[in-house]
């Protein structure tokens, strides 16, 4: 009975061994700060203190389309990838709401890269070449990676990025990984590890500014993760505010302002909180659109989100922002939403400032 017992322990801790193993050899550790390539044309002009600057933030959804409801999305549909005539489409798509608009900065977040899903398309490079004559430099940074996820509804690789395009000089980026999701140690390893992807723009007087791109947690119910990765955005906001470097983030927060909780559906209130932990920004920093047009009388105007639900006919709600430093100005703001309903579940939301002159 020893012998069996001390043969059963060895052939388990050789099992679990190897699932360790594994496990690594398959996912992906980032650093909690990497510096990150950055690709600029020598020809790129450089910001100027007082500029306007127009600014687009888009989550294009893996170029997926609005014709799925998927497995992982809340009304638990059945699909699990998109066919390759609906993302070339998409790229298409969405490429011409750059080009019309055409941005001086673009913060793009769902871009695949290596995932079997979208057909191990490098779905960032594949836009760069439909835009390359209006933006000379970029960067891009993985928010989820690895070669392989066990779940069946996966079974391969996945490939995700935040992508920043710019119209101006980026002198250096940064990658700075926010708190993970809670769980287990394994089910850990395979989790999506949102970040923060930093780009740092010369002005002309010596200066920089801080352009910061984000896809935080979409969380299926409400828990303290999405609490954790707004504090430390908040942290890194506050360190530039107290540096004198003026900064703007836009992004998919996944969090909604203040009022529209009420106006959901209770299966459609699930992954969020009465008490938006985006108040730790809003409290203190501008945002787009203001809690008074996301939750007013034009509240409709400032939807972001048309979530994969076949009970839904319209976007119902707004999770994506920008947020900018108070040194910026605002000028003028909207969401982008008349012929864009059918290219992601997300809408893009276009802002133009006034970058703070020289004192």
């Amino acid at each position: 009975m020893t012998r069996l017992l001390r043969h059963t322990l060895l052939g388990l801790l050789i099992v679990i061994g190897l699932i360790a193993v594994t496990t690594y050899s398959l996912t992906w550790r980032p650093d909690a700060k990497e510096e990150l390539p950055v690709s600029c044309s020598p020809q790129a002009p450089t910001l100027v203190p007082g500029q306007a600057l127009k600014v687009m933030t888009w989550n294009v959804q893996f170029l997926a389309g609005k014709r799925y409801v998927f497995w992982n999305d809340l009304a638990a549909g059945t699909d699990e990838r998109p066919t390759a005539e609906d993302m070339a489409f998409s790229l298409d798509e969405v490429a011409r709401v750059i080009r019309d608009e055409q941005p001086d900065i673009v913060l793009l977040q769902e871009l695949d890269d290596g995932a079997k899903a979208s057909d191990y398309q490098h779905q960032f490079k594949l836009l760069q070449e439909r835009l390359a004559d209006l933006y000379p430099c970029n960067v891009s940074a993985f928010d989820w990676k690895a070669d392989f996820i066990p779940d069946p509804h996966i079974f391969g690789s996945v490939g995700r990025q935040l992508a920043t395009l710019s119209r101006y000089r980026i002198e250096h980026a940064q990658r700075l990984q926010l708190p993970v999701v809670s769980g287990n140690l394994l089910s850990r390893q395979f989790k999506p590890r949102n970040a923060l992807l930093v780009s740092y723009l010369p002005l002309s007087d010596g200066g920089q500014m801080a352009v910061l791109n984000t896809h935080l947690e979409r969380a299926t119910q409400a828990d303290n993760t999405l609490q954790n990765q707004v504090n430390a955005v908040a942290r890194t906001l506050d360190k530039l505010e107290g540096r004198g470097t003026p900064w703007l983030i836009g992004g998919d927060f996944n969090l909604l302002p203040l009022g529209q909780y009420r106006r959901l559906s209770d299966a459609q209130r699930a992954p969020y909180s009465a008490d938006s932990p985006l108040h730790l920004l809003w409290d203190k920093y501008p945002m787009i659109p203001t809690n008074n047009e996301a939750s007013g009388i034009d509240r409709d105007r400032w939807l972001t989100h048309y979530p994969n639900d076949p009970g839904l006919n319209g976007p119902d709600r707004t999770v994506d922002y920008l947020f900018y430093s108070p040194r910026i100005k605002r000028v003028e703001a909207m969401v982008r939403q008349d012929d864009t309903l059918r290219i992601s579940d997300h809408l893009p939301v276009i802002a133009r400032f006034l970058l703070p002159a020289t004192p």
